[in-house]
């Protein structure tokens, strides 16, 4: 039996924009939030912090092999961490990189890999919002499959956080790549042989950040379990045809009432890339964003 692909109705596209624009500030988020724990309300967790990493995979699983082996090769000591990855068993080449991790036993790391409809993958908040609400770690980090955390990156936030009850934080620097082309060697491995593998470090350049943004966002355990991730916004909750962008991060910031507080997290990379594999569209479509990207690309 097959179900349904939800289409897009022009509604729809009215939802967005009415959504987009009021997290840009101009409707009070207490309209469509409950009031989340106060501050002095939140655990101040101390010790051997657990800690949540959230992360979503359609056609990515060649950054999805390097986010995974980071967690491998620099295994935290100062904290446990759940590797959460959501993903559809039709992309076969995630499936086998999920496989391969998933005999891996690395100290301090449990994998959970959480199979999604396709139409639930494709709008990331579905996945992020079952996490939030289900989560047992004191923080929870929404991430995404292009983001590595290397050396010293895990031991150093659990660090950052003991006594902490800020509703959420972000890294203040990132380590990125210029944007790939798809044949560069680094976004190229043979799915027949799979290992642990790491970047050239040399190829990432250092890049400050303002705000949490979608693959940078640290929530407190307390806020996503009250909160989910977007819970009282139903649009975002929606399952959809395709790879959706992720307005749905500044909606996230915006019912929250923060842009989130900066630490100092050593480790964090993240690949670049010109071609967007995941969004479905015409050859045309396809060139046309990723000319977009690369001329607006800063770095």
């Amino acid at each position: 039996m097959t179900s349904k692909t939800p289409q897009k109705h022009w509604s729809d596209s009215i939802v967005e924009l009415f959504l987009r624009a009021a997290a840009s500030g101009w409707v009070p988020a207490s309209l469509f939030q409950k009031p989340l724990p106060a501050k002095e309300a939140r655990a101040a967790r101390t010790g051997k912090l657990d800690i949540e990493i959230v992360s979503h995979c359609w056609q990515y699983s060649h950054f999805l092999i390097y986010q995974l082996s980071s967690l491998a090769l620099y295994p935290p000591t100062k904290a446990t961490v759940t590797m959460t990855v959501y993903y559809n068993s039709e992309d076969t080449r995630t499936a086998a990189v999920l496989d391969f991790f998933g005999k891996q036993q690395v100290h301090g790391v449990t994998w959970n890999w959480r199979e999604l409809p396709k139409n639930s993958l494709f709008r990331r908040a579905i996945g992020r919002n079952e996490a939030a609400l289900a989560t047992k770690a004191d923080w929870i980090w929404f991430t995404d499959c292009d983001l590595m955390f290397r050396e010293n990156c895990i031991d150093q936030l659990a660090e950052l956080l003991q006594g902490r009850t800020d509703s959420l934080v972000f890294p203040s620097r990132e380590r990125i790549t210029s944007l790939l082309a798809d044949d560069d060697p680094m976004l190229n491995f043979d799915p027949k042989d799979l290992r642990v593998i790491d970047i050239d470090d040399s190829r990432f350049i250092e890049q400050t950040r303002d705000r949490a943004t979608g693959p940078l966002q640290i929530a407190h355990g307390d806020i996503a379990r009250a909160g989910g991730y977007c819970n009282s916004l139903a649009y975002y909750q929606k399952p959809a045809a395709g790879w959706c962008k992720a307005h749905e991060d500044r909606a996230f910031r915006w019912l929250l009432g923060s842009q989130g507080v900066p630490l100092e997290i050593p480790g964090v990379y993240r690949i670049r890339h010109v071609s967007k594999g995941r969004y479905t569209g015409s050859k045309l479509s396809t060139q046309i964003r990723s000319n977009v990207r690369k001329a607006t690309d800063k770095h």
